[in-house]
Parts: structure tokens; sequence; C-alpha cells
């Protein structure tokens, strides 16, 4: 028993020295960012509920510690592991996006829910760092496998799941996995007379959700025109932005989570420069931008493609969600309803991000392997 206690212990320490410390205690950053923040903004949004004050906290941290077991977990798992855990979540993840669509309450004209134990998933989170595996394994296996269809496999894959999410519908998660898609097929080296193709497509997105969904129609004209519709949350975001002063009014002494609905969530960032001031909110900023930039250092000295593409994808998806809720909050994009990773409110986002995370880590410390799959 003492003998293998002794090598768990001992292959938990190699793992860990193999782990890259800046993006692991990056991330461990925003959570402590994410704790604070909650703890400031959630009170007030859930007595305006008729809610406990303690009401989002408690869910919060439910989901915390499974978010953090999942990265650590999921950082120590073989390239192989990471690959295959990933196809098992992206299948068991399209199953109930599948189950929500056909028996799924609609929710303010979206379907994207599942409850589980009182508690609830939205199995689309999960889909987003699970995609970007399996798509990254399809495109290197197309690049280094002759006669393996793996381009053609990977535009499938996507075009199920962007049907999938249209159905529900959910506009941001179709941005967000076009936009990893996007950058993985530059990263698997496509021809660029594709990537233009595909580019069309993408940009045909846009037009295609405006003039098919009303949120999204009422959304970019309120953007366009603000006069148009209700602005109250983007103004009164940028009204405490511009008052916030070097180091804020303090910990708990903010008035801006009174006053808009998704203080917890889509305006976090106003909450933080409230109470926190300009100076901590950019030390936030600058702690996104050190882990994307860090990572993208990192996979340009890898020598394995799928490892290259697969962990692009993934620091994609984690600086488009941060630009598009930093750039709502801004007023420099139309509202949408994204998470800043490990900062906003939502139990779904905080284990998907842990899980994106963990591949990260995983796959970034085995940039020692032979240039290829394995």
């Amino acid at each position: 028993m003492r003998a293998l206690w002794a090598k768990i212990q001992t292959f938990f320490i190699n793992r860990y020295r193999n782990l890259d410390k800046s993006i692991l205690y990056g991330a461990f950053i925003l959570i402590l960012f994410g704790v604070f923040l909650t703890l400031a903004a959630s009170p007030a949004v859930a007595e305006r509920n008729n809610s406990n004050s303690f009401h989002f906290i408690y869910r919060q941290f439910i989901f915390i510690i499974p978010a953090i077991v999942v990265m650590i977990g999921t950082a120590m798992l073989s390239v192989q592991q990471i690959r295959r855990l990933s196809g098992l979540v992206l299948i068991g993840a399209v199953g109930c996006m599948i189950f929500v669509l056909v028996f799924g309450t609609e929710i303010k004209g979206a379907k994207r829910w599942i409850h589980i134990l009182g508690i609830g998933l939205q199995p689309s989170e999960f889909v987003k760092p699970a995609f970007a595996v399996v798509c990254a394994w399809l495109l290197a296996s197309g690049r280094l496998i002759k006669k393996f269809p793996g381009y053609l496999l990977a535009i499938a894959l996507y075009a199920v799941i962007i049907a999938l999410l249209f159905s529900q519908p959910d506009i941001g998660m179709v941005l967000t996995v076009s936009a990893i898609f996007g950058v993985q097929l530059l990263l698997s080296g496509i021809p660029m007379a594709l990537v233009s193709i595909l580019g069309l497509l993408f940009a045909g997105l846009v037009p295609i959700a405006y003039f098919c969904f009303d949120h999204v129609h009422a959304r970019i004209d309120r953007f366009l025109n603000p006069e148009a519709g209700e602005a109250y949350q983007v103004e009164k975001s940028l009204e405490t932005l511009q008052n916030a002063g070097w180091f804020g009014k303090g910990p708990g002494e903010g008035v801006v989570k009174y006053e808009l609905p998704d203080a917890h969530t889509d305006f976090i960032l106003a909450v933080s420069a409230e109470e926190f001031g300009f100076i901590l909110t950019v030390v936030l900023v600058c702690v996104f931008a050190f882990i994307l930039l860090r990572g993208f250092w990192l996979i340009r000295q890898e020598n394995n493609y799928f490892c290259q593409i697969a962990v692009g994808g993934l620091l994609t998806q984690i600086a488009f969600q941060a630009i598009v809720n930093m750039g709502s909050t801004l007023n420099l994009l139309p509202t949408k309803g994204m998470t800043l990773p490990f900062i906003s409110y939502g139990g779904s986002s905080l284990v998907s991000i842990g899980f994106a995370f963990g591949i990260i880590l995983g796959l970034i410390h085995s940039r020692t392997l032979s240039r290829g799959l394995e």
C-alpha cells in the first residue's frame, strides 16, 4: 500500500513539474478575482430577485471546487487521454443538446438548459473545449495521414454543432465556435483560397442571425442607434467606468450592482471598476492578456501539430469570450450574454473553462513529443 501511494505521489509530482506554472497561476488569479467579484456583485442581484442574499454566492462556490478539480485533473492526463476524454465529452454534450431541443423547456425563446438534481447545466458550454480538441485531431490527421478526410470531417462536425446551436438558438455560442474553428483552420495550414471561402461563409452568419432572430436584430439596432431602444445597462456601465477612479469606492461600497440586472454576469467588469478601481481592473485585463500571449508563444515552440491546433483553438475561445464581454461593457460591441472566463457567475461556464484550461496545461507540457499526432 505504501509503495502504491509513493508511486501516485511520484506521478503527480512529475506531472506538476511539467505544467506551465505561469498559465496555472494565472488561472488561479482569475478564479480569485471571480470569487471577490461574485461576493461583491451577486447579493444585490439576489435580493432584487427576492432570493437569499447569498443565493448566487452559494451556487458559484458549489461549482468552483469541481472547476478546479477538472482543471487539475485534466492537466494531469496524457495527450491521448485528453483526446479520448474530449471525444466522450463532445458526444455527451451533443447528446444533451439534442435532448434539450426535443424535451427541454423554452425559456425566453431559447432551449439551452438541462436540469440534473436541481442544478441547471448548459451542455453547449462543454461543446466548445471538446470541439476544439476533436476538431484539432481531425485537422492534424488530415494533414499528416494520406487519404484521411480530416478536413471534410472537421467541416462536417462544425456544421452539425452550428446547426444545433442555431436551433436553440444561441448566436453567441455560434460565433465562439466559429472563431475557434477559423483559427484552427489557419493553424492547420489549409490553402488560403479555402480560408477565404470559409471566411465569407462565417461572415454570412451575422446577417443570417440579424434577419432570422428578433433579439439579435434588436441588439444590433440598439448598438448602432442607441436611441432606437433601451440601452440602460450599457449607459449605466459606461457611466460607472468613467467615474470609477484609480482605486474605486472599496469592496462592497459600489451602487451599480443595485441598478444593473446583469451585474454578476455580463457587466461584472463595471462592478470591478466601481469597487476596486481602474488600476485593479486593468490588472485583471492584463492577467487575461498575459495568459493568452504566453499560451500563443508556447505553441510557437510546440512540435506537435495536434497540440498546436488544439491549444490555439482553446486560447481563441478564452480570448473571444473575454473580448466580447469587455467590449459589451464598454459599448464597443453589441451586448451579448457571454461570460467573462472564471469571473462571471455561471456554473456551467466555470466548469467548462476549467476543462479548457486543464486541456491547455495538459497539452502544452507535451512539447517534447515528436512532430505528429502522438
